[in-house]
Parts: structure tokens; sequence; C-alpha cells
């Protein structure tokens, strides 16, 4: 090799990743807004991102964030520090939603322990990410989440969803059970409507954890921690449906594999 060529093989392998970079953020920016207190990392991480093509609104605390949208603001995807000067992320949540928040929530954290992540996804988070796994991590997963959010999938695109007593309202992330809304998160809905878009089938614990993540992410511990997650938003969703019809039993069990939505048969 000669050493103009070496010399350009050299510059080419240092420019790899900012040309990487580059091609995500030819696409359109997607409106990311990022919640966490300490200042120098926020401002770090926001200039990472908009390299990946992310347009970035940094917030403080919890009320920044519900002042941002009190005043008519939007976002696509919100990524949330745990621990806020007046708020548990998690706890933050639910009041997202009161204020009719429905967009997709990352929870980013140094609390790696499965225990914080299986609260995380209790509460409402669409994903959990590690401080340590780093930006470029980040920044794929909340690309993966806006897109799918987008994307109508395997699903049907109708405005609204008619099977049986429930009613699917995919673009808003909706769902209705003999009338009442069900006030699901993101992540319960779109376990809701995976399930009944193969009802009378039994569906997977690895295609239910899937529906909300992208294919083969793992979580938990060890390889089928994902198992414990799904168990635990299942049990959620059951709980709210009997809340409004306590002779609810449209979801069964098939043990060791996963779950089935009951096949609609005549409508009583």
């Amino acid at each position: 090799m000669t050493a103009p060529q070496l010399q350009t093989n050299l510059v080419t392998q240092s420019l790899s990743p900012l040309l990487s970079r580059s091609s995500e953020a030819i696409e359109r920016s997607t409106q990311l807004l990022l919640v966490d207190d300490d200042n120098d990392y926020r401002e770090a991480v926001s200039d990472e991102l908009g390299d990946y093509g992310f347009d970035v609104t940094g917030f403080g605390d919890a009320p920044d964030l519900i002042n941002h949208f009190i005043a008519g603001n939007s976002g696509e995807i919100i990524v949330l520090d745990w621990s806020l000067p007046s708020i548990v992320g998690t706890d933050l949540l639910p009041v997202l939603r009161r204020h009719g928040v429905r967009i997709p929530v990352i929870i980013l954290t140094g609390r790696s322990e499965t225990l914080h992540e299986v609260e995380a996804f209790d509460r409402g988070a669409i994903d959990f990410v590690d401080k340590s796994r780093g930006i470029p991590v980040l920044a794929r997963r909340a690309r993966l989440i806006v897109s799918a959010a987008k994307s109508p999938g395997d699903f049907s695109p109708k405005d609204s969803v008619e099977y049986g007593h429930l009613i699917l309202r995919p673009r808003l992330c909706r769902a209705y059970w003999r009338g009442h809304d069900l006030d699901l998160t993101v992540t319960e809905f779109n376990i809701v409507n995976r399930l009944v878009a193969s009802a009378g089938e039994h569906v997977s614990y690895r295609s239910i954890y899937d529906c909300v993540h992208h294919c083969g992410f793992i979580a938990g511990s060890g390889e089928d921690g994902y198992r414990t997650n799904v168990r635990s938003s299942i049990k959620r969703i059951r709980n709210k449906f009997r809340a409004i019809d306590p002779d609810f039993v449209e979801i069964e069990n098939f043990p060791a594999f996963g779950y089935l939505w009951r096949k609609c048969t005549v409508l009583e």
C-alpha cells in the first residue's frame, strides 16, 4: 500500500463515525424532550443527540416539562431522568397522563437494577436505558420507538377498531371497554393491540415484549428476564379491565408460553 493510499484509509476510518451520524441527521429532526437536573450532562446529551438528528428541548425539572405542555407545545418522545429535584421520574408518568400527555417516555438512569426497570415499565415507560450504555444506544432506541409510533405496522390503519366490547383507537393509543376509557399507558395499549390482532391465537412472551421494544431486546435478569415485565404488564392490564368489568376473562394464560385474547363469537 502506498503512502497516499494509507493516508486516505486513515482519514476514512477517522471520519466513519461522523459520516454515520450525518446519515441519520439527514432524516427529519425528531422532537425530543430531555428532562435531567444536571445542567452539564443535559447540555452534553442534547448536543450529542443533535448529531443524531434529534431536535432536543431540555428541562431541569418536572414542572418545566409540564409547563411546556400547558403552553400548547408538544414533542415526539420524552427522555426522563429517574431522580429529579421535585419528583421521582416514574412518579411523573401518571402526572403526564393526567395532563393528557400520551407520547412515549424513556427512563434514562444510572439505576440499572431489575427492580427499577420493572417499576419503570409498571408506571408506563416504554423503555429503560442505563446511562452507561451511552448516547448512541439511546439515540437508536429513541429512533426505533418514534418510528414504531408513526408506523401502523401490522395493525389496522383505521381510526377505530372494534372487537366485541372492546374499541381501540390506534392513532390516539386509547382503548375502551363497554364504553369506558381504560386509561391504558402506551405500553399497555400496544400489548392489548397485539393480543387482539391475533385473537384466538396464543402470543408468546417474546412477541408481546417485542411489540413495545425492538425485536430481540433483552430486559430484566437473564435471557428470560423480559417475562417478568410481561407478566407485570398483563396483571396491570387485567386490573384495569376488571375495575370496569369484574367478570373480564378475555386474556387467558398459556403456561410457559404467553397469553391469548379470546376469539370473539356472538356479541352479548
